[in-house]
């Protein structure tokens, strides 16, 4: 028996509509950087992109656990002396962009090099209900199923 290697003819890819709402962020997000890196595949090989596109909807109703919403910083430097910024989790939800926090929460998961980058561009976030994808026929995957844990209400 060989180890199988997948190359770019045997790779198929799917598309994966998730609804964020009520999910708590952390478990959302390891769900989908295993869907995006393809370790839910039995041909995973990992120097390959094999994950599947992820259209991710109502991020701006993601759940946090604790006292995150208001203690969790995300950091940034101007480039100037002293510029370091931050801004909470809350004032990020509420701001003109909240699908970034999902977005950066999966990011973080993934590989920081050219592959991770490469399947960083299969990950689809929105805000609201609405996605230009249907097109493509979405499979619909239920989160709040998979394990009573992944969901609180707020």
């Amino acid at each position: 028996m060989k180890t199988f290697s997948a190359t770019p003819a045997d790779i198929e890819k799917k598309w994966i509509l998730i609804d964020a709402e009520g999910v708590v962020l952390g478990r959302l997000a390891t769900i989908v950087a295993q869907i995006l890196r393809g370790k839910n595949k039995p041909t995973f090989t990992p120097h390959m992109d094999m994950g599947d596109n992820v259209i991710i909807i109502n991020a701006d109703k993601i759940q946090m656990t604790g006292n995150k919403r208001d203690d969790k910083r995300y950091y940034w430097h101007t480039g100037h002396p002293g510029g370091i910024k931050f801004r909470t989790a809350r004032q990020i939800l509420e701001g003109a962009h909240p699908e970034r926090v999902v977005t950066k929460a999966v990011e973080r998961m993934i590989s920081r090099n050219t592959l991770g980058r490469q399947q960083m561009t299969n990950l689809r976030v929105y805000a609201g209900a609405e996605h230009p994808h249907v097109a493509q026929n979405p499979e619909v995957l239920d989160v709040k199923v998979l394990n009573p844990k992944n969901t609180r209400s707020a």
